[in-house]
């Protein structure tokens, strides 16, 4: 077979139509099937907090290890509550294009029936499950500049970031007037609304926050198997992610599950295969941002493309994440401690692009058809979404960032960072050694 009919074949297979995927729900009544799925996947996406915390904890230096788990662990009681008191309001109450109102401040009106006249979940639950993601999205920058924050100075930005960033790009795509969604922008679970913000924010903050003192040496990370316990902890919480945003159990849950397994599958022999060749040895620790960037990429498409597009979208991340991340540390010499801008912003932005790409209404007749398939509307609305939500993202965290540098010191001092946040910020060792 010649080059040009394998080329044919290969997009032939990406575009190949499924059979459509039918749920049985009865819109606006609620259904108990699709209540215990949806709160079996808040449960999961909780998980995925605490496993983003081992995630990092094991990346970094054993004097940092207590540090990096509560920044994490920190944002389930500060966003949690958040989010009741106004967040949820901000983001998913009807408003205005660019943001919501206060109808549903302090959950006002957010009871046991259904959220409007097509779901078949209590608004209560669609609501948590909601909180989940506003949750983990800031707590994925604390790996931009892990090993040098304060613990007072991340409290604030959290807050400030979740009511500036988060709250108004979940309305953008996520409420039906929002501007972008209005353009038919499709993001199924969170590639603009979670990786984006989170990674091109990020970006900004290792700038901001500056090097480690130490940037540069070689640094063994603390604990592989806390590694791979937090990549076990995200890959299975994610599930709920990504399926759990089909909001019923049905058909469109099972594709997006498929999807989501098969991306991070790849994109974790993509990472290993890339590091092999560039370093001569596969690392444990590479194969598992491997698996988290194709989680990453595949989030916004889960529920919108073909299996055979999955597959795609998760090597395009396994080999793009890993040299970009090469790129920003070697060429830019940035410190972006754990690798969240290569991972976040640019696996978010691939998982978006191939949404507008490569969507399909075989698989989800409520989404779109790609540029690939003849629609350009979704492919000009997503991109115009990449600028958008990249360019909001960075200059908001900026002005965060800068103003709470005017209230409290944003870095511990050198003698701090040499000692440990473990000690200098909480009082608190992983190891008495």
């Amino acid at each position: 077979m010649s080059s040009r009919n394998l080329l044919l074949a290969v997009f032939s297979l990406l575009l190949m139509p499924v059979p459509a995927l039918a749920d049985a729900s009865a819109a606006g009544v609620i259904n108990s099937g699709d209540t215990a799925w949806m709160l079996t996947s808040t449960a999961l996406v909780l998980i995925m907090t605490p496993g983003l915390a081992f995630f990092y904890a094991g990346m970094v230096r054993t004097k940092n290890v207590v540090s990096t788990l509560y920044q994490n662990f920190i944002a389930l009681g500060v966003i949690g509550v958040l989010w009741a008191i106004i967040g949820y309001s901000l983001a998913f109450s009807s408003g205005i294009p660019l943001i919501g109102d206060l109808s549903y401040a302090m959950l006002n009106g957010v009871g046991q029936t259904p959220v409007d006249g097509n779901a078949t979940i209590p608004h209560l639950l669609f609501m948590i499950f909601q909180m989940m993601f506003a949750i983990i999205t800031p707590a994925l920058m604390t790996g931009a500049f892990a090993e040098r924050v304060r613990f007072k100075a991340w409290l604030m930005i959290l807050i400030l970031w979740s009511l500036i960033v988060y709250s108004p790009v979940a309305h953008w795509l996520w409420v039906p007037t929002g501007w972008l969604a209005a353009m038919g922008a499709l993001d199924f679970a969170g590639g603009f609304v979670v990786h984006m913000t989170a990674g091109c924010s990020a970006l900004v903050a290792a700038i901001l926050f500056g090097k480690r003192r130490d940037f540069g040496q070689p640094a063994k990370p603390h604990d592989v198997g806390m590694i791979v316990l937090g990549t076990a902890l995200l890959w299975f919480g994610w599930f709920g992610f990504n399926a759990g945003s089909a909001l019923t159990s049905g058909g469109l849950a099972t594709q997006a599950f498929v999807n989501t397994f098969l991306a991070a599958a790849v994109a974790m022999l993509a990472w290993t295969a890339i590091d092999t060749l560039k370093d001569g040895k596969p690392t444990t620790m590479g194969g598992c941002i491997g698996v988290v960037a194709g989680l990453v990429a595949v989030t916004p498409a889960a529920g919108f493309v073909t299996t055979s597009t999955a597959l795609v979208i998760g090597l395009l991340a396994g080999v793009v994440c890993n040299l970009v991340a090469r790129l920003v540390k070697t060429k830019f010499k940035l410190d972006d401690t754990l690798d969240v801008f290569a991972c976040h912003g640019v696996g978010g932005a691939i998982g978006v692009t191939m949404t507008g790409l490569l969507a399909t209404t075989a698989v989800n007749s409520a989404g779109a058809d790609g540029l690939l398939l003849g629609s350009s509307k979704l492919f000009i609305a997503n991109l115009t979404g990449v600028v958008a939500v990249a360019a909001y993202s960075m200059i908001c965290t900026f002005v965060i960032i800068k103003v709470v540098s005017m209230v409290t010191a944003l870095r511990v001092t050198d003698s701090e960072e040499n000692d440990g946040l473990d000690s200098t910020q909480h009082g608190e060792l992983i190891s008495s050694h």
